[in-house]
C-alpha cells in the first residue's frame, strides 16, 4: 500500500517551532487509515498509539504476541504482564486477543499489516531502510523484527530526524548503513516535516517551523519536490 503524496503546494507552518514528540505523534496517527491493522515500533513510533481514538477502528499488532493493544497504561491500569514489544505497559482494546510469538511473525511476514512506524538511521530517496546498524565496530545490533515489518507491511511510515546530532542527513541519496529493507518507506515523519517518497521522487507535505527552501539546505544532496 503505497502512500502518495496528497497536496499540490506543501503547507509551512512558519508561525511556530517544530513538532513536540507528542504533537509529531498525533499528526503520524491522522495518516493512519481508518480499520487498519498497525504495528508500532520501539521508542517513538509507540507514542501514536496514545493519538489514535477507539472510533478510528485501529487495531494495534505487537510482535511480542498481541492484538488490540492500546495506550500506554498508566496509574492502576499498569499490569506488568500486559506490555508491548518495548516493554511498556499497555492496555488492552475491547475484543483484543493474545497469541505465540511464532504466530504474530507469520502475521507480519504474510502481509496483514497494513502499516508499521518504524524509527531509522537512515532513509534513502528510493525508500530504502536503515534501522538496525550503523556499521560501527562497537555498535549494537537491533534488527528485532524491523526486516519482517519492513518487507511484510503494506505501508512503511519511518519517524526520524531529518539530520543527525552531528548534523549530517538521514535522508540520503543511498543508504551507507546496513539495509533493513529495499524500497519499502512510504512516508518520512520529522518534528520539521512530513515527506512522502514514490517513484524515487521526495515530496514534502508540511513543515513547522520551517520552509522548503530551509530543507534543501539542510539536505543538498536530495532533491525535494515542493514550491
Amino acid at each position: 500500500m503505497r502512500i502518495e503524496h496528497t497536496v499540490e503546494h506543501p503547507v509551512e507552518h512558519t508561525d511556530r517551532g517544530p513538532l513536540s514528540k507528542d504533537e509529531l505523534a498525533a499528526r503520524v496517527a491522522r495518516d493512519i487509515p481508518d480499520g487498519a491493522y498497525v504495528n508500532l515500533g520501539i521508542g517513538r513510533p509507540t507514542l501514536v498509539a496514545d493519538h489514535l481514538s477507539p472510533e478510528s477502528g485501529v487495531v494495534l499488532h505487537t510482535e511480542n504476541g498481541m492484538l488490540g493493544m492500546g495506550r500506554a497504561a498508566v496509574g492502576d491500569e499498569i499490569d506488568p504482564d500486559l506490555v508491548n514489544a518495548g516493554k511498556i505497559p499497555v492496555v488492552e482494546t475491547p475484543g483484543a486477543s493474545y497469541f505465540h510469538h511464532a504466530d504474530s511473525f507469520a502475521m507480519m511476514r504474510g502481509g496483514h499489516l497494513d502499516v508499521c512506524v518504524l524509527g531509522a538511521y537512515q532513509v534513502a530517496v528510493n525508500g530504502d531502510l536503515a534501522n538496525w546498524h550503523t556499521g560501527a565496530p562497537d555498535a549494537i545490533p537491533a534488527v528485532g523484527g524491523a526486516m519482517d515489518l519492513a518487507t511484510g507491511a503494506k505501508a512503511v511510515f519511518v519517524v526520524m530526524p531529518l539530520v543527525g546530532r552531528d548534523g549530517s542527513p538521514k535522508l540520503v541519496p543511498s543508504c551507507t548503513y546496513p539495509l533493513t529493507g529495499v524500497g519499502c518507506v512510504s512516508r518520512i515523519y520529522s518534528e520539521e516535516a512530513v515527506l512522502s517518497l514514490a517513484g524515487g521522487e521526495v515530496v514534502v507535505e508540511e513543515t513547522w517551523g520551517t520552509t522548503v527552501a530551509d530543507l534543501r539546505a539542510k539536505l543538498p544532496d536530495v532533491v525535494l519536490r515542493g514550491r
